[in-house]
Parts: C-alpha cells; sequence; structure tokens
C-alpha cells in the first residue's frame, strides 16, 4: 500500500531509525535521516557493544520489507546455552523446539548493512548533524555545530524519535504536561571484551552456542561472530568487594579472570587489553508515555522504551514497534492521528512487559542458572512441556520465538510459576521429577 508521500525526518541512523526508513520510503515517503554521529560505515566500532540476537519479533519485520535474507548473510545461529558453571563439566541447554535457535549478529555489522539498504532505497542521511531542538506542533528541528551556535531550521511533516534512550526529541516532549517518565539505572555496569579466533580462524568455543559463565551477582556471556572470534560482555556490580571499582590494576584483573574463569584463561592477555581499553558502560531502564505528538512526532525504538538486555529482546521490540506501526498505516491508511493513538496504546503494556521480563532474566542468568534447584524446575517444565505442548509454552519461547504479545507471555509466565513453586514443594520431587504423579500435579493445577 502507498499512501499520500511525506516529507519525513527520522532522528537516529541506527538499527531501529535505518530500518523505519526502509519501511517508509517503500510506502513512498521522501525520507531524510539525522544522525549527530559520524557514518559508522567510516570508523571503528567504539568498544561498548553487546551483540545482538535477532529473534522471531526481529527477523517477522525484516521479511516485511523483503531484506531478512540479506541480514541471515551476516548472523548466526545458536540453538543452546552454552553454561560454564566452576566445578562442573560444561553443559549445554537447548533454548527450544529442534529448529528453533536465536541469531548472534555484531550491531556495528548488521547497522551498516542497514543503512547501506536504507541507501539503496533513497533514504537520504545526514550524519554529524546535531539536532538542538524541535518544534512539535510544526514539526520543524533545529541543527547546528552547538547549542550556542547558529541553527538550520527543517521543516517536516512527520518526525520520528529513534535516537535511543537519552533521546533529544523525547527530552523536549517531555517539558510538555501530564508527560510521564522514568529512568532506573541498575548497579551492574557492563564492559565489552573480545576472545579472538584460533590461528586457523575458526572458533575457540562452540559457535552454536550462547556462552554463559554464571557466577552469582555477575556474570560473563559469550557470542560468535562471522570472522571466528566472540563479543563478550562482563557483567559486574559498579561498586563493592567484587566489583569495576575493585579492579584497578592488571594484577587485579589478572587474578579476578583465573579465579571466575578458569576456561578462558589461555587468552586472558587478550580479555586484560579489552578490560583496560574499552569503557564500562551503565544499563538503564526507560519508560515514558505519551510517545507520540498529535500527528506530527512519534518515538519509535529504546526513545520510547530503553530496557536492560538480558532477554536480548531491545532491537527485537524496536523492530516490532515499526512492523505494528506499518500493519496500522495498513488500517488508517493517511490518517496519521489514528495511527499514532493506536500504536501507543498497542506497544505501551508488551513495552513494559518486556522491561520487567528483561530484569528478572539477569537475576535467571546470573544466579539462578547455576542453582540445582532452579536447574530441576526447568527440567520438570521442559519435560512437561514435550508431552503437553499445547498446554505448556515456556515464557523464554513465548518472547523469543513467537509473535504473541508480550504482556501475554509475562502473564502466562507468572501464572506458570505460581504452578511451579507447588510442585517444587512436593515431597522427594528430586527422585520423581518425571512421573505420572508430578504430570497430574501440574494438570490439576492448570
Amino acid at each position: 500500500m502507498t499512501q499520500t508521500p511525506k516529507n519525513i525526518a527520522i532522528i537516529g541512523s541506527g538499527l531501529v531509525g535505518s530500518l523505519l526508513a526502509i519501511y517508509l520510503k517503500k510506502l513512498g515517503h521522501g525520507i531524510t535521516v539525522f544522525d549527530r554521529r559520524p557514518d559508522i560505515r567510516n570508523i571503528t566500532f567504539s568498544g561498548r557493544s553487546i551483540n545482538l540476537a535477532m529473534s522471531n519479533r526481529g527477523w517477522n519485520a525484516l521479511e516485511h520489507v523483503g531484506i531478512d535474507d540479506e541480514i541471515r548473510k551476516i548472523a548466526i545461529p545458536l540453538d543452546k546455552r552454552a553454561m560454564h558453571v566452576i566445578d562442573q563439566p560444561l553443559y549445554f541447554q537447548k533454548y527450544g523446539k529442534e529448529g528453533e535457535a536465536i541469531w548472534s549478529i555484531s550491531r556495528g555489522v548488521l547497522n551498516k548493512k542497514m543503512i547501506d539498504l536504507a541507501e539503496e532505497q533513497g533514504v537520504e542521511f545526514r550524519f554529524e548533524e546535531k539536532v538542538w531542538d524541535v518544534d512539535l506542533p510544526e514539526a520543524k528541528i533545529f541543527t547546528g555545530e552547538s547549542e550556542k551556535g547558529e541553527w538550520k531550521e527543517y521543516k517536516y511533516d512527520l518526525i520520528f524519535g529513534c535516537d535511543g534512550a537519552f533521546s533529544r526529541v523525547r527530552h523536549k516532549m517531555q517539558r510538555r504536561s501530564r508527560f510521564d517518565y522514568s529512568q532506573d539505572f541498575i548497579d551492574v555496569g557492563y564492559k565489552e571484551l573480545s576472545i579472538p579466533p584460533n590461528a586457523d580462524g575458526t572458533h575457540q568455543l562452540d559457535k552454536h552456542s550462547f556462552h554463559i559463565w554464571p557466577r552469582g551477582k555477575f556474570m560473563l556471556i559469550a557470542m560468535p561472530n562471522l570472522d571466528g572470534s566472540f563479543t563478550c560482555t562482563l557483567f559486574l556490580p559498579f561498586e563493592g568487594e567484587i566489583s569495576f571499582e575493585s579492579l584497578q590494576t592488571e594484577e587485579d584483573a589478572k587474578n579476578f579472570f583465573k579465579e571466575y574463569f578458569p576456561n578462558v584463561r589461555q587468552v586472558i592477555d587478550d580479555l586484560l587489553g579489552d578490560f583496560f581499553k574499552n569503557p564500562t558502560s551503565a544499563l538503564v531502564t526507560m519508560k515514558c508515555y505519551p510517545w507520540t505528538y498529535w500527528d506530527k512526532v512519534a518515538l519509535v525504538g529504546d526513545s520510547a522504551h530503553a530496557i536492560v538486555p538480558f532477554y536480548g529482546q531491545g532491537m527485537n521490540a524496536g523492530f516490532e514497534d515499526i512492523f505494528v506501526l506499518n500493519e496500522l498505516i495498513k488500517v488508517h491508511g493517511d490518517d496519521w492521528h489514528a495511527i499514532f493513538k493506536n500504536y501507543q496504546e498497542k506497544r505501551k503494556p508488551n513495552a513494559d512487559a518486556i522491561a520487567e521480563l528483561s530484569y528478572r532474566n539477569f537475576i535467571e542468568m546470573s544466579s539462578k542458572t547455576a542453582d540445582p534447584k532452579f536447574l530441576l524446575q526447568k527440567r520438570i517444565e521442559k519435560h512437561f512441556a514435550s508431552k503437553h505442548p499445547e498446554k505448556w509454552v515456556p515464557a523464554y519461547s513465548r518472547v523469543t520465538f513467537s509473535s504473541r504479545p508480550y504482556a501475554e507471555a509475562l502473564a502466562e509466565g507468572d501464572a506458570q510459576e505460581r504452578i511451579m513453586q507447588e510442585v517444587m514443594k512436593m515431597p522427594e520431587i528430586e527422585e520423581k521429577w518425571d512421573s505420572i504423579e508430578v504430570e497430574e500435579k501440574i494438570l490439576s493445577l492448570l
């Protein structure tokens, strides 16, 4: 479907801004993307990335504009977690059913590709042009070298803010009466590290696994890249006995890695180099409402709902925003007021739900995945789900391998957790976990 062509500005050339540009360009609109940063295709990436995990929602949005095959070429499917628990052999946890996988993609590689694909469609990118102010009722933006310097004025029909958790567009919207806004930093930060490939270019660890070293209040994760390397992320408290603050010298860091991550000891020097070179970054959950202003301005992706990365859904949720927006365009045609109103009403509850799920998953990944009772609970759930797939879909599968609403996944997950708490109280559950008695107990509670 095409709409009456509009002159549209998108602020932010990241993943969400680039994909939205492709969608809107295909509908016949004139699209200009502004970004204060240089063109990412011409710079070395900054060392603050967490590899992306593309799942069903993301693929769905890419398929809809016919670019999924191009993106699969730069992605690696991961069908399981590889758990590195101290004093235990490496073990694997399958993510879902046969054939279900998340896909590891380097953020930098994907972003460069998305900009290329948008330019091929005729989208104009204006890099190193910083937006300082937005006139919401007039859909005007003002750019310039500095806040105090001379500004250029641009007039558009519509503006989309895709400029991340600290969005300039949202900042302007926050000054309106009755605009709700909250940000919540967790006391854990992250640092990007890397594991190089073997001398022959192969991966040092299993390349089709999401690797996790759970250590209670902190953890290391690793995801594969096409060149044989792994992008690792160390999540660690900012302050405290074991924290970024406590690792001041190379000796501190070396002892830390030797004690807690013994099986990556052979690459310790590479990790240490990254540890002191790369910045320590913060993690924030950001919520706001409304996401739109009249029929003029809308927030999409992190600018509307930044979340912590522990469900791998930040990019997927942003891409799903765009897919939903497009479906509403099909319904409402040129009525941008109705499109924007329905868009924020549909997406807000789901954005809040995935924020909650993402925070909970941090607790699960860092602490519970090494807890025998938690692992037994998961084994019981998996056993029951394999016998009754129509009655029990795990919350992770609802989020990652379906397009059902996030809010539904949260509600169903809570109901399942209540059932499992009752099941785990059964006497001698460790011995009879796969028995008919346990199966009938779950069926009765359902």
